[in-house]
């Protein structure tokens, strides 16, 4: 296989694994990213078969077991140990592939990657980073379901791999790091969340304080951090939003010939407009603090969200950002109020 190859499980996501090797096919013939496609062998040949000539980039990978979206995400240490999952994760630990790509169980994901991956020293626990639309571009969001909970010293590390994230894989210069709270007071939020505001100010980044729910797609900062049950809330209403926007003005088109005509005039911002609003457009969610670059995607996603999963992981793996935050990180745990701030 070639530098910069994307191992995607294809048996992730509901679509599987049609779904991951019509992606495959694409990201191979459009973007030039060759793929290991990582699933039951038998399985992968039927499907693959459908498609001639087969492109030279591709590769299929035999990975027996098939965790199901309601396995508990602990059977990829026990019962299913051969897992599409632990596959992907074992291809980026021994060098074969630069990246791993799943839309499958986000809980296996996060212990198949922490467990074979091993994690970025310094750092506690992976955060799971979602990409959303604003005026200017898009806000990273970490954590978004991969930690319930999050003490103060792990969200710093969280906005330190954030903020490096948004640097080096968004193009974003000193990328503007807040804190989400209910009011941008330094005061708000209660003791746990001064804490954090305390914690953060120490952590070397251009942090602006709190944030609120608004600032998500204000265009203010570029990176929040927060607990996953938080993030995860925020994402889930992001996508819901973005959607039924969407949904009602196709409806509202539908209704009434004016306003149809009038959508019709404004194509071309109908269509921007959906694009950023649409989740498929940068495919998954970095999982940040592990020792390789992983990618989550929506359980959801289509042969185009897979297929920019693979581009935005291609990046993600050859943007460095993992060794960034490796020397960020250390730098900021070693330091004395880093110290203080895990013993309290």
């Amino acid at each position: 296989m070639e530098a910069g190859t994307i191992a995607l499980d294809a048996m992730g996501g509901d679509g599987a694994p049609q779904v991951g090797v019509q992606a495959a096919l694409e990201a191979i013939g459009q973007l030039k990213i060759p793929v290991m496609l990582v699933g039951p062998m038998r399985r992968l040949r039927r499907e693959v078969g459908r498609f001639r000539p087969l492109p030279s980039g591709l590769e299929l990978v035999d990975a027996p077991d098939v965790v199901r979206m309601d396995d508990p995400p602990i059977s990829v240490l026990r019962q299913k140990r051969k897992s599409s999952l632990t596959v992907c994760a074992e291809l980026v630990r021994e060098g074969r592939a630069s990246a791993m790509v799943t839309a499958g169980n986000t809980g296996a994901a996060w212990v198949a990657a922490k467990s074979t991956l091993g994690m970025i020293e310094g750092v506690d626990r992976p955060a799971l980073a979602a990409l959303l639309p604003k005026a200017d571009g898009r806000t990273l969001v970490l954590d978004v379901g991969a930690n319930v909970e999050a003490k103060p010293h792990q969200l710093l590390q969280f906005a330190v791999m954030g903020s490096y994230y948004a640097e080096s894989v968004m193009g974003v210069r000193e990328p503007k790091v807040g804190l989400m709270s209910v009011g941008v007071e330094e005061n708000k939020g209660g003791p746990r969340v001064r804490e954090q505001y305390r914690v953060l100010s120490s952590a070397g980044i251009h942090f602006v304080g709190n944030v609120e729910g608004r600032n998500v797609f204000s265009g203010e900062v570029d990176v929040i951090v927060c607990d996953g049950f938080t993030g995860n809330v925020i994402l889930k209403v992001a996508e819901g939003l973005g959607e039924m926007v969407i949904g009602m003005l196709r409806e509202e088109a539908r209704q009434s010939p004016m306003y149809g005509a009038g959508l019709l005039m404004a194509k071309g911002a109908f269509l921007n407009l959906k694009r950023k609003v649409d989740y498929t457009e940068y495919g998954g969610a970095p999982l940040l603090g592990v020792n390789g670059a992983c990618l989550i995607g929506h359980g959801r996603s289509n042969a185009k969200a897979l297929r920019n999963a693979i581009r935005f992981a291609h990046s993600y793996a050859s943007s460095g950002v993992i060794r960034r935050i490796g020397d960020k990180i250390l730098e900021v745990v070693e330091s004395p109020v880093a110290t203080e701030n895990r013993q309290r």
